[in-house]
């Protein structure tokens, strides 16, 4: 396994700049047999976009949807179906034909506020699932609820929890406690990065519930924080604090007025 973090020769090790995070250093793991990590190389070239500090909302908002696209077609891959008949046109004639169809009734469960930059990519692959948000904050490192849509009676088989960053896991557990109370029969969570401790601890606690994941970091620093993560995703996803817009980002670089100073 490779090393968490590498540290910079030439700068103390006790600063966080001066260490090389590996993202991604802990996916190579097992975590049971309900874990499923991605190998696909798009799919870590989109990560690390997603990651990088120069990719501003616009760009955030964009990548998270595709890598949510990606990640849900291989979480929904267990999904049952049925036969239905079909016409096809040939010709100026239709032909019947036997086709399929997504039997589960789905609900999304996007993790407010980041969860539902994941919500948009779900609903095109499951386009007739129900979406019922759950509002979370922290305080003092503890999951608070401060909102709720699940209906009062459960009418779904499976439910797919959003949420982009897994860190303590303290949060997902809540929710995760939260859907079983309210009685849906299989619980599958997609996260895009997820903490090394976050995953196993799900995990083992919650042996049942199916996840999909992107990438696996190792580190969490002392507030729990995940590194090197990908910083807030509401923030980042939502543009707050307000990004100072560039006057020159439509200029060649050896046209800027600060690249010839």
């Amino acid at each position: 396994m490779a090393p968490s973090a590498v540290e910079n020769s030439v700068t103390n090790d006790t600063d966080i700049d001066s260490k090389v995070y590996f993202a991604g250093s802990a996916s190579n793991e097992k975590y049971g047999d309900n874990v499923k990590i991605s190998t696909h190389p798009v799919l870590m070239h989109k990560i690390s976009v997603l990651r990088s500090s120069s990719t501003i909302p616009s760009g955030f908002r964009s990548v998270l949807r595709e890598i949510t696209y990606k990640l849900g077609y291989e979480a929904t891959a267990s999904l049952k179906t049925r036969s239905i008949q079909l016409t096809v046109p040939v010709g100026l004639d239709h032909i019947t034909c036997t086709g399929s169809k997504i039997s589960d009734r789905v609900s999304l469960i996007p993790i407010m506020r980041s969860g539902l930059g994941m919500v948009d990519s779900m609903l095109e692959l499951v386009p007739n699932s129900g979406v019922h948000h759950i509002g979370m904050y922290k305080n003092h490192n503890m999951p608070v609820q401060y909102y709720n849509r699940l209906p009062k009676e459960c009418t779904s088989d499976v439910a797919f929890v959003l949420d982009p960053v897994v860190e303590s896991a303290e949060t997902m557990l809540c929710v995760l406690g939260i859907l079983k109370k309210w009685g849906v029969a299989k619980i599958h969570v997609i996260v895009v990065i997820a903490s090394k401790s976050g995953l196993e601890k799900i995990a083992s606690l919650h042996p049942d519930v199916t996840i999909t994941v992107g990438q696996v970091d190792s580190d969490l620093d002392e507030k729990g924080v995940l590194i090197p993560g990908l910083g807030d995703a509401g923030d980042r996803l939502f543009g707050t604090p307000l990004i100072v817009d560039d006057e020159e980002e439509l200029m060649h670089t050896s046209k800027r007025k600060r690249t010839m100073d």
